[in-house]
């Protein structure tokens, strides 16, 4: 049986967006706070996910070796590190969250099974590679607050109430929604970006999180004047609203995620995920996350 297992690690680090064939202007212009000298730095969390078969010891690999390979070739080679001047590739390339998970993978690849490289940077910045060449996943985390009714409009309200329970109460109720963007796109070899960030932040604030925060759904948001604002229509509704915007920073919209509890959440993709049909008579292999 294949199995899919997970091993953190983490470091700190800083770094300076720059390019020295652009002025100072211009690199305050294109990267903005990023480019204020000497640089930042943050506590990096990295996830390596690794496939394989379970052994007659129950386990894909040891993890005590995967914890000396990554510390080996990643962890002590970049933990209080200044990410510009180490490795040759952050120096051709810089130092963005996408460009390191890529390099951390290049790192890893020949000691480990890889599937997946996640690099948090912070916990609303992310970013993910799965050994795409250029291509990567950059997630920006951000939040809202609203309140919303769930009835469909030509049902009374004992026939809402078998529906939605006590969501269909007449004065609405109210979450801290918490909401995942991930945007995909290739690398460019210099600056290391998929997009400008800052432009991907402003179509999200701009076009989801200054409309919708601290209304009532139903009644603010025109377009759930008519739908019932479930979690899975307001991230539907929030794809489609980013698609466009999304385009025009020079990313493309993967995935939105919208945590409307720690119990309830939903994710809605650009390209809708197939399922997996099972023929009868075939096994399909097992694929665990430890």
């Amino acid at each position: 049986m294949k199995c899919i297992i997970n091993r953190r690690a983490q470091f700190a680090a800083s770094h300076r967006y720059w390019l020295p064939e652009l002025s100072e202007t211009e690199n305050a212009e294109k990267f903005g706070l990023g480019a204020r000298f000497p640089g930042h730095g943050h506590n990096y969390v990295l996830y390596v996910s690794m496939l394989g078969e379970l052994d007659d010891y129950g386990m894909v690999l040891n993890l005590s070796d995967v914890k000396q390979v990554i510390k080996r070739e990643v962890t002590s080679q970049l933990d209080f590190s200044y990410l510009n001047d180490t490795w040759p590739e952050l120096q051709q390339t810089l130092p963005t969250t996408e460009n390191l998970a890529r390099v951390i993978w290049q790192r890893l690849a020949s000691h480990l099974p890889l599937v997946r490289i996640q690099l948090f940077e912070s916990p609303e910045l992310w970013a993910e590679y799965e050994g795409n060449a250029m291509n990567a996943y950059l997630t920006i985390s951000t939040h809202f607050s609203a309140a919303h009714r769930l009835a469909l409009p030509h049902l009374t309200l004992e026939q809402n109430s078998e529906i939605y329970g006590k969501c269909a109460r007449v004065n609405g109720h109210g979450h801290n929604y918490h909401l995942e963007v991930t945007v995909t796109g290739k690398i460019d070899p210099r600056t290391g970006m998929i997009a400008d960030l800052t432009a991907v932040q402003n179509a999200i604030d701009t076009h989801v999180v200054e409309p919708f925060d601290h209304t009532f759904l139903n009644k603010d948001i025109p377009h759930f004047a008519e739908v019932v604002p479930t979690a899975e229509n307001i991230a539907v509704h929030i794809r489609d609203l980013l698609r466009a915007p999304i385009r025009a920073t020079g990313a493309t919209l993967h995935k939105v995620k919208l945590i409307e509890s720690p119990n309830n959440s939903c994710e809605v993709y650009c390209v809708e995920p197939e399922a997996q049909p099972v023929e009868s008579g075939i096994e399909e292999p097992n694929l665990v996350e430890v």
